[in-house]
């Protein structure tokens, strides 16, 4: 009997029968009946009335606000102009060392570093210089999308080339700037700097 109504009448108790308005209700199989009152024809008081226009619970919420607006009690740090303090063992962009005598990169190509990683996300590639019989860097790659910082590279690395910076601003347009080429390594993140 689906769109049939029924008038049913609701009284509260001690209440008289003139201040009950009527509803009406669908009649439906499972529909409980467990209203006590009706309030569509329920008439607002004017105290009530005189708090929605005038906004006073509005203004009593922002008198709670303000109060905690005492600029020694605000720990809000204005970010783009204030640098945020950074823990010290904190792990951020990777950096290839460089030697500050000769300007050269520390790194020895010895590939421990690609190895201790447990995403597989750098490639070092090495060539043999014919003069020094050393291995000496030619590439090194590093795929940031896949770092989850753990700092086994930089643990690994036994001259202290590979290491986990205190830059946490990483943000980038495409994928390909996160990963990182040699020279990337060596200059390090450049974040834009705001002044205001």
């Amino acid at each position: 009997m689906e769109g049939e109504t029924k008038t049913i009448e609701l009284r509260s108790t001690g209440q008289p029968r003139a201040a009950v308005p009527t509803c009406v209700f669908p009649l439906t199989d499972h529909w409980p009946l467990t209203t006590g009152s009706c309030y569509a024809n329920r008439v607002m008081g004017m105290q009530s009335l005189f708090r929605k226009v005038f906004l006073i619970d509005l203004l009593q919420g922002l008198r709670v606000t303000f109060r905690y607006q005492d600029p020694k009690e605000i720990y809000t740090e204005q970010y783009p102009m204030e640098r945020p303090q950074v823990a010290e063992r904190y792990r951020g962009a990777p950096r290839l060392n460089v030697n500050p005598d000769t300007d050269e990169t520390m790194c020895i190509a010895c590939d421990l570093c690609a190895v201790a990683c447990p995403e597989n996300l750098i490639v070092v590639s090495s060539a043999r210089n014919e003069q020094t019989r050393r291995k000496e860097l030619t590439n090194f790659t590093y795929d940031l999308s896949r770092c989850m910082f753990c700092g086994l590279c930089e643990d690994a690395c036994p001259v202290d080339a590979l290491e986990l910076t205190q830059d946490f601003e990483l943000a980038s347009y495409t994928r390909e700037g996160w990963i990182w080429d040699r020279e990337t390594l060596e200059k390090g993140p450049s974040p834009t700097q705001y002044k205001k």
